[in-house]
């Protein structure tokens, strides 16, 4: 963490960075995304909140391919893939 961005460096020496508030709007949850049926219909998720105030308060490693963070609002249920990471970092305004 540097201030409230998370800070990666990957292997190739690239560098990402992450306001908390954008990581916690992109989680790929079904409780942030939704979740959708067989034919394509997305039921539940959140309305887009921008969260400015949440912090990172922790976070585990989920196998060898992806990071699950604990939020203060409670948020915990997404895991972040290392490509997704990589994908929001480099994403314009996300």
């Amino acid at each position: 963490m540097i201030g409230r961005e998370l800070a990666i460096r990957w292997k190739d020496g690239a560098e990402t960075y992450i306001s908390v508030p954008d990581l916690r709007k992109a989680s790929p949850s079904a409780e942030v995304r939704g979740e959708q049926d067989i034919f394509g219909r997305i039921y539940g998720g959140e309305d887009g909140g921008e969260h400015q105030e949440v912090d990172l308060v922790g976070w585990q490693k989920v196998g060898n391919y992806a990071i699950q963070f604990r939020f203060s609002d409670g948020h915990r249920t997404g895991i972040y893939t290392y490509d997704y990471l990589r994908a929001l970092g480099e994403a314009d305004g996300l």
